[in-house]
């Protein structure tokens, strides 16, 4: 029966997935880039100044600017970074990783885009508090007959909650860092749902479980008040880990980025399968790559909204910095881990491979290189979920004209999926968080493509004011 439902996931997934979505990705990336004038190299420092500064706090948010990259990472900072990259060298191979930085350079100038039109569309409901996003980007900026493909980003921004990104991954990441250190062989097992689970999975997934409903319940104010202490702690702490692991095998560092180039192009395959390795790099690169840093896929623009700030260059410059620190940063030193120890090509899938990786690389015993994985992979889940449910809600505002009742529901029917995403198989888990995505990308796309004018002559007027 998993094999079958697996099956036909797949073939979805290779469906939704296909060529013409991830030339739509790039190309949107691309003509940003063009348009802006490679924007995300150009003001990148001014970005950095503007994320430290947090200068202000007189706009009509909630949180600052600062609290809302942190509560956008938080949720983007996730198994992506550790299990979504590894999953997506398995599959595709060392030249995937290119790919995934490739997607991510030019998605920077998608994420600015997205950042821009959050604060310049969003709206403050009747009861207060500011709300925005593609859904209120397209409906304000596109006109009120596109309505009905805001409706259709949110509902699947809903989906992409509970059943991909929010809960089930992330989850099912976490407890199976958990077991893969307490319960390694799985001796301690109890029988659920006609299958066999270490009693390490089931506790972690129910102490996870009673953290997040506590936050959760707290709104979005409880949210980015966690995320501001977690995700810069949390990244710094594997970013320095990673790089541990680089420099104790510096020397392994340029063959593989040979390796990674020539997978990328298909250099590697047998003759008369160049074309194939390479499409398959790029199909499993791409998508773990807006797994991870959501550029495009229209997530971060909800958190942006809601920053104290009424300048939407300024935002759109803070937004991007998500992808840099997500993926060119933290995803590209995974993904060297990985390539540089070989743990790629052994026969492990998932968090294995990463765990392999670090047991490798770093000069401590395995089971300390283990636990300190285990660590970040919880911290980095546990503010996915987080961020993930702030981003669902928003999306079943829009859909149910701010219903407080609807909301109330859908936390815990949030709650009760990170419940049940330990018991979900890893391959079924990943496949259906892919799907999700790639329909919550297309309505975004198609409204930064429309509004991509208003973006680019606002931003030329701000700078030559900024000049002056």
């Amino acid at each position: 029966m998993f094999d079958t439902i697996n099956n036909i996931l797949s073939s979805i997934d290779n469906v939704v997935w296909g060529v013409p979505l991830i030339v739509m990705i790039m190309a949107t990336g691309i003509y940003l880039t063009i348009r802006l004038r490679g924007l995300q190299v150009r003001r990148l420092i001014l970005a950095v100044k503007y994320m430290f500064a947090n200068e202000e706090h007189e706009g009509d948010g909630e949180i600052s600017s600062f609290a809302a990259l942190c509560t956008a990472l938080s949720a983007t900072i996730g198994t992506g970074n550790i299990v979504g990259v590894a999953t997506a060298i398995v599959a595709g191979g060392p030249g995937a990783l290119f790919w995934m930085i490739m997607a991510a350079v030019v998605g920077t100038a998608t994420k600015y885009t997205e950042g821009f039109l959050a604060i310049k569309y969003r709206t403050v409901a009747e009861d207060g508090h500011v709300v925005g996003g593609p859904f209120y980007y397209i409906e304000n900026g596109m006109g009120k007959q596109w309505r009905w493909l805001g409706k259709i980003f949110a509902f699947f921004g809903v989906c992409v909650g509970l059943m991909g990104i929010g809960t089930f991954t992330q989850i099912n990441g976490i407890t199976s860092a958990v077991k893969n250190f307490f319960d390694p062989e799985s001796v301690n097992t109890v029988s659920l749902f006609g299958r066999e689970y270490s009693w390490a999975v089931v506790i972690a997934g129910i102490i996870l479980t009673v953290i997040v409903a506590f936050v959760i319940i707290g709104g979005i104010q409880r949210i980015s008040t966690v995320s501001q202490v977690i995700v810069p702690f949390m990244a710094i702490a594997y970013v320095a880990v990673a790089l541990l692991i680089l420099i104790l095998n510096y020397e392994r560092i340029p063959g593989a980025i040979v390796e990674i180039v020539q997978g990328a192009f298909g250099l590697r395959a047998a003759a008369g399968g160049a074309l194939g390795a390479m499409i398959v790099a790029m199909q499993k690169g791409i998508a773990r790559g807006i797994f991870s840093n959501e550029s495009g896929l229209g997530s971060a623009p909800i958190a942006a909204a809601a920053a104290k700030s009424n300048e939407p260059v300024r935002q759109g410059l803070i937004s991007m910095l998500g992808t840099v620190i997500d993926t060119i940063i933290i995803c590209t030193m995974t993904g060297l881990s990985i390539v540089i120890t070989g743990s790629w090509n052994v026969g492990l899938d998932g968090v294995d491979v990463t765990t392999r990786a670090f047991q490798v690389g770093l000069p401590f015993p395995a089971q300390v290189s283990s636990f300190l994985l285990m660590m970040c992979l919880v911290f980095f889940a546990f503010t996915t979920i987080l961020g993930w449910d702030y981003y669902s809600e928003r999306c079943l505002d829009y859909l149910s004209h701010n219903n407080a009742k609807a909301v109330k529901v859908f936390r815990w029917l949030y709650i009760a999926c990170v419940f049940i995403g330990p018991y979900m198989t890893v391959s079924a888990v990943w496949t259906i968080a892919d799907i999700f995505n790639g329909l919550m990308a297309i309505p975004n796309l198609i409204a930064l493509l429309a509004l991509s004018g208003i973006v680019v002559r606002e931003t030329k007027q701000y700078f030559k004011n900024f000049k002056k």
